[in-house]
């Protein structure tokens, strides 16, 4: 047994476990060249160990298992070169992925790190031009209570994990106006997502830009009656007219913090 190598020997030169040398044996992907009979231990020849640094390699440009199996079954450099070429097309599908991805993870750190100076007691009410948008919506079922509201929220996230959509990692809803002038601040009747650009969805609202009276809310939802009196009684004062239902944000919420008193919430309608 001079010239081979133990399981252990082999698993130390290319920093891999035996447990994964003993999983590859059991699928048929790498068996050892010899076995012995009397104690069961496994031993690798020096050929083998190329043969192994393909199958690292493969996995490692994110092939699978089986998919090296059965690539390596009877491959040549032109099944090799198909296979490479096929593996570079989904890499730069991950890359353009991935990129999205990073695009609306760092907007909402910087959402983030914009409110966090915000704190109970210091909420100013500002007006502000807002540019163009889109949510990605669903509708909410009566009685509109924060069952119905999780509930076309999890639709939303749903459809767009299933069809790819580039959405922010962010959620929202409008509270129709007639339902704040009677009180009834947390009955919403759309759940939505912001969304990029795409047409891989009809279910989109465009929010165009223009004037809007906001304020951000800190803490529960359930405790988002004393900022709209807040904004409410600044668009009086000021002479504003509401435009619009309330579209709310949610700047920390659960994605965020397990502590519900941290919450921040953008609160804004349209004016004139």
């Amino acid at each position: 047994m001079k010239d081979m190598f133990s399981i252990g020997e082999l698993a130390g030169y290319q920093n891999i476990s035996k447990q994964t040398l003993i999983f590859y044996d059991k699928i048929g992907l790498f068996q050892p060249a010899y076995v012995d009979p009397n104690n069961k231990y496994r031993y690798y020849t020096a050929q083998q160990i190329d043969y192994l640094d393909t199958i690292l390699i493969m996995k490692e440009l994110g092939f699978s298992l089986s998919e090296i199996q059965e690539h390596m079954k009877n491959y040549t450099i032109d099944t090799s070169l198909v296979i490479l070429r096929k593996q570079l097309s989904v890499i730069d599908r991950q890359i353009k992925r991935l990129q999205l991805v990073q695009h609306r993870l760092a907007h909402r750190c910087e959402q983030m790190e914009h409110v966090k100076e915000f704190r109970e007691g210091n909420q100013e009410v500002t007006v502000k031009d807002i540019p163009q948008s889109r949510i990605l919506f669903a509708p909410v079922d009566a009685p509109q209570s924060f069952r119905e509201i999780s509930i076309a929220t999890k639709k939303c996230f749903s459809q767009a994990l299933q069809d790819e959509l580039p959405i922010f990692f962010q959620t929202g809803v409008i509270v129709p106006y007639e339902n704040i002038l009677d009180g009834r601040y947390t009955e919403a009747s759309v759940a939505f997502l912001p969304i990029e650009k795409t047409k891989k969805a009809k279910n989109i609202k465009i929010l165009p830009a223009g004037k809007v009276a906001g304020i951000y809310h800190y803490g529960t939802y359930e405790s988002v009656e004393r900022s709209y009196r807040k904004l409410l009684d600044f668009c009086r004062e000021n002479e504003l007219e509401i435009l619009s239902d309330s579209y709310e944000f949610c700047i920390n919420d659960y994605f965020s913090s397990g502590d519900e008193s941290e919450f921040i919430t953008e609160i804004f309608f349209y004016v004139k």
